[in-house]
């Protein structure tokens, strides 16, 4: 097993290496995340609202 302070070392090498980003290719992946995101969190909350209401009318209809 590698030694804590090895590896923390071999990551920052790594780190290092990393072609990160830059300002104008990053702004529109952030957009893409945050749209999908919006997405998925309206699409979630519309799909509960529909089954809250199909387990309300269940329960009217047998007395549950």
């Amino acid at each position: 097993m590698t030694p804590p302070v090895k590896y923390l070392k071999e990551v920052a090498k790594q780190g290092k290496k990393v072609r990160w980003p830059s300002r104008e290719t990053l702004w529109p992946s952030i957009a893409v995340v945050i749209c999908i995101a919006l997405f998925c969190a309206i699409f979630l909350a519309l799909e509960d609202l529909t089954a809250q209401s199909i387990i309300q009318q269940l329960e009217a209809a047998f007395g549950a």
